[in-house]
């Protein structure tokens, strides 16, 4: 059993490993190179920086107060609310895009927001939506997990010291769920970065507007332009990879999932 365990997981290392290393390697160094530097690939990669930076602080401001109310509290209708809240989780990108399309083109609120000012559909705006929409959840269920792993006493101990609520989450509670916030942040920023369904249903993808880094792979691959595709697949990679050791270097102090 011993050896064959090993070499299976062996087998799907090298699979997986090979496959990434061909995408890296396709194109010559000096072509990448020049993919890389090109003003269009250039934009995407400020564009996603600036878009999954901003969802991911939204997902945090919003995330924290939900999961530890859904961690600590209980309420009438709470299993409603959680089943709701994980909904985006098991639902296709691309079905979430199409449900935001529709939320914001032709609702009241929707409309509302554009006379606003606030444009969403085909915008920059648009793209942060879909990603807090998405990742929100993920960001939730994993400070849920956090939160519930540290004990209530704690909280109970500095209440009888002098905190208040607020306090003792802020000095307790939080600090003690610090891995998981900080696991939690990267991959929800590294699903930021690399979101495409709901992001091209609600912003579309339009060259030098709303092309962040899987659009510009999208709009690349559909022309043709190979090189191209390949210089954002690499980034991506990159990101994937960021997020991963992040994740793993917190991983025996958070519990994440």
């Amino acid at each position: 059993m011993r050896r064959f365990s090993l070499a299976l997981t062996f087998c799907i290392f090298l699979v997986i490993a090979g496959v990434l290393v061909g995408l890296v390697l396709y194109p010559p160094l000096p072509a990448l190179a020049a993919s890389l530097a090109s003003p269009e690939i250039r934009f995407a990669i400020g564009l996603s920086l600036l878009t999954s930076t901003i969802s991911t602080a939204i997902c945090v401001a919003l995330a924290i107060p939900a999961a530890y109310a859904l961690a600590r509290y209980e309420f009438p209708g709470k299993k409603v609310v959680s089943l709701v809240l994980t909904i985006p989780l098991a639902l296709p990108p691309l079905v979430a895009g199409i449900a935001l399309l529709l939320f914001f083109g032709t609702t009241t609120w929707g409309r509302l927001l554009e006379s606003m000012g606030f444009e969403v559909i085909f915008t920059p705006l648009g793209i942060i939506v879909a990603e807090v929409f998405v990742n929100l959840p993920y960001m939730i269920r994993i400070l849920k997990s956090s939160f519930t792993a540290v004990n209530p006493r704690y909280e109970n101990v500095a209440k009888t010291l002098g905190c208040t609520e607020t306090g003792a989450f802020l000095q307790v509670t939080l600090p003690l769920a610090r891995p998981g916030l900080v696991a939690g942040t990267t991959i929800t920023w590294a699903k930021s970065m690399g979101e495409f369904g709901a992001v091209l249903m609600l912003a579309g993808a339009t060259m030098m507007r709303t092309e962040t880094l899987p659009m510009a792979l999208y709009l690349n691959i559909s022309a043709g332009d190979l090189d191209m595709a390949v210089a954002a697949s690499v980034i991506l990679i990159l990101i994937s990879l960021f997020a991963l050791f992040v994740v793993e270097h917190f991983s025996d102090e958070a519990h994440v999932f």
